[in-house]
This record gives C-alpha cells, sequence and structure tokens, in this order.
C-alpha cells in the first residue's frame, strides 16, 4: 500500500512540475517575441548617369538622381510622355515614352545590395508622331542588374549597342550613404 502511495506521489509531483511546461506550448504561435533591437533604416542617395558614346568619346550625358532607403519598396523615377496610340477603330491605348529608372536596396547576408531597371524609349523618327498616324515606331533599351553597394564608387550597371549607329549607351550608378 505504501508502494502504491509512493508511486502515485510521485506522478502527482512529476506531472505538477511539468504543468508549466505544457502551458508553454500552449500559447499560440503568433505571440510576438520580447522586442529586440530594431534593424536600423539607412537611406541612400543614387546619382545616375547614362552616357551616349561614339567610338568611345562621350558625345551625350543624361543626369538623374533618387533617394531610397534600405527598408522600402522599389523607386521609380519617370520622366517623358504618354503617347495615345490607336488600337481598334476609335479606342486608344497610351504608351508611356521616355526614361523610367527603378531602384531597390536588397539585403543579402553580409553585403547590402541594389536591384536596378532602367527602360529608356524614344522616337525612331520623331515627325511619325506630328503627322499623327497613330503608329510610331520607338526605339527601346533596357537595362537591368543586382549589384552589391559600393559607396561614393561610379559602377557601370550596363551598355548596350544602339543597332541603327555606331553608338554605346552605358548607365553608371554611384550610391552615398544619408
Amino acid at each position: 500500500m505504501h508502494k502504491n502511495i509512493l508511486s502515485y506521489s510521485c506522478m502527482l509531483m512529476i506531472a505538477f512540475a511539468m504543468l508549466p511546461m505544457a502551458k508553454a506550448q500552449d500559447k499560440p504561435a503568433t505571440t510576438p517575441a520580447a522586442p529586440t533591437q530594431k534593424n536600423p533604416v539607412d537611406a541612400y542617395h543614387l546619382d545616375f548617369s547614362l552616357d551616349e558614346l561614339q567610338n568611345g568619346k562621350k558625345i551625350n550625358s543624361r543626369q538623374y538622381s533618387m533617394n531610397v532607403s534600405n527598408d522600402s519598396s522599389p523607386k521609380t523615377l519617370k520622366i517623358g510622355t504618354r503617347v495615345p496610340v490607336e488600337s481598334e477603330n476609335g479606342k486608344f491605348d497610351y504608351m508611356d515614352v521616355g526614361t523610367s529608372i527603378t531602384a531597390q536596396m536588397v539585403s543579402w547576408q553580409t553585403p547590402l545590395g541594389i536591384d536596378i531597371y532602367v527602360d529608356i524609349s524614344n522616337f525612331a523618327n520623331p515627325d511619325e508622331v506630328l503627322h499623327g498616324n497613330g503608329r510610331p515606331i520607338l526605339r527601346q533599351m533596357r537595362i537591368s542588374g543586382r549589384m552589391p553597394v559600393v559607396l561614393g564608387k561610379p559602377m557601370v550597371v550596363g551598355s548596350v549597342e544602339d543597332p541603327n549607329s555606331d553608338h554605346q549607351f552605358q548607365l553608371e550608378v554611384t550610391i552615398a550613404k544619408l
């Protein structure tokens, strides 16, 4: 009899000892953890240079700038014109013509990176728009890339050859921490 009482007493003590552990497992998984130190938000200034080269010499350059942070969605800079184009009899769609630059900071394991997407379009023959035939011919260039952030040094994002001439277009970005 003493053996049974002793066994039941030990079982009760073990059950009471395990009760806090069982309650901890019953907590919903959505309970937020204790606040820890937040990741700092850093802001960056991006200077873009779109250079047009002919036989290795710079003949034209366009400059663009934007600010981004490491905790935000992609930022876009757009310069251009929305051109109406007749898609069906009496119905018009609009086409964006100009320069569009999208940039987003991305975190990798160690270095901070940046995604850059650039779309540049223009009219192959500007007179076609003035005549209003509704079917302009566009030239389009796209450059995109993901690279690690190097502060203060110009980095070439990409370059493309113009198929209609001996011109080359090169996009550079210089990143500074704000």
